[in-house]
């Protein structure tokens, strides 16, 4: 079993991320997603905004997740662009990143997380309700992408 780790990233590891989040997308997410053109500076800008976890498997970068406040309200998160890598996924590293980011949210006294998920991944779902997640189709995602079918949105009440 390899050693991980869950590292809070900081504005160094902006490009890491944005090349996590394209290799993470590769082959696996609709070409039309804008996490395919992910790029340093939009990382960096949410990096600044919100925050990320980076996870290290045997020290190897092997997957990311971000948050940014909901239209800068400081009590509601939104979950962005949580990815493993190929070489890792099905072993249940995600729910790893998932649950650092309900711990921070916890920690900083945040209300509610809130998540999108894409109209052609509806497996994600079933993850994201065994960690209290309910759909709130009343709620609209803040950054979906006007090319696409709107995503299912998904949040948790942490209060």
């Amino acid at each position: 079993m390899p050693d991980l780790t869950i590292r809070e990233a900081g504005q160094t590891e902006a490009a890491l991320i944005a090349e996590l989040t394209r290799q993470c997308w590769a082959n696996k997410v609709a070409s039309s997603s804008s996490g395919h053109r992910e790029n340093t500076e939009q990382v960096a800008a949410e990096l600044a905004h919100g925050g990320g976890f980076i996870m290290y498997l045997d020290d190897v970068p092997a997957g990311s997740v971000r948050w940014l406040p909901v239209d800068m309200d400081a009590s509601i998160w939104e979950m962005r662009r949580m990815g493993v890598l190929p070489a890792f996924r099905g072993q249940g590293y995600s729910e790893h990143l998932l649950e650092a980011v309900i711990l921070a949210a916890q920690t900083a006294g945040i209300e509610e997380l809130r998540l999108g998920v894409r109209i052609d991944q509806p497996r994600l779902l079933d993850l994201y309700a065994a960690y209290e997640f309910e759909l709130a189709p009343e709620l609209d995602y803040a950054h979906a992408n006007p090319a696409e079918p709107k995503p299912y949105v998904m949040r948790r009440f942490l209060r």
